[in-house]
């Protein structure tokens, strides 16, 4: 073993190779330090838990929104390009809510909450089908069965308000008008960013 203390010039001096037993404890971490350090993140992440799950509420709220809208947008030049009328109509079931785009009547398609769609004649095929799932906190009313877009003139019958709620409360309100332009808007006026209804 060697020692720590030399006899150098007279005086007693340190062995810096051999280290001391105050030197060598003090470069480790207690159990305690450890606990501690430990309590005060769980305790940060448990503040900041609730912040981060309503950031990602809000963001799946407005991707849905944003969505939509383009849809909307979609499903109208589609009518105009190729000089048919085109429709949006809405569903859900169990697991959720759904619309899809299509050039049937009302009734000729439908939807599922898994983004399945179903229409009577397979020879016009569903342009886009969307399906958002009860699990995912966002749900889509429409006070109208189905939306159709006239290509000539390019105005939509009927009119419709599209409604896009989280489980918070927040809401985004899809106003198609008989031009069939959109105008989004939140009534609560909690959504940075969305006009006021």
């Amino acid at each position: 073993m060697q020692q720590a203390a030399c006899h150098r010039g007279g005086r007693l001096g340190f062995d810096r190779r051999a280290g001391s037993e105050r030197g060598a404890s003090s470069r480790g971490v207690s159990l305690i330090e450890c606990v501690a350090v430990l309590a005060v993140l769980s305790v940060l992440a448990g503040l900041a838990l609730p912040s981060v799950t309503d950031h990602l509420a809000k963001r799946r709220l407005e991707g849905r929104a944003a969505e939509l809208s383009n849809d909307l947008q979609y499903l109208r030049s589609e009518a105009v390009s190729r000089n048919e009328a085109m429709r949006i109509s809405f569903g859900g079931d169990e697991g959720g809510s759904c619309y899809v785009l299509h050039h049937a009547a009302a009734e000729g398609c439908g939807c599922a909450s898994d983004g399945s769609a179903r229409c009577e004649s397979p020879a016009q095929p569903p342009l886009r089908s969307v399906g958002i799932p009860a699990a995912e906190g966002v749900t889509l009313v429409s006070n109208v069965r189905s939306i159709l877009v006239d290509p000539r003139l390019g105005t939509s019958t009927p009119g419709g308000t599209l409604r896009l709620r989280d489980r918070s409360g927040r809401e985004i309100r899809h106003v198609v008008n008989i031009m069939a332009r959109v105008r989004s808007c939140t009534p609560s006026g909690h959504l940075p960013g969305w006009r006021p209804c």
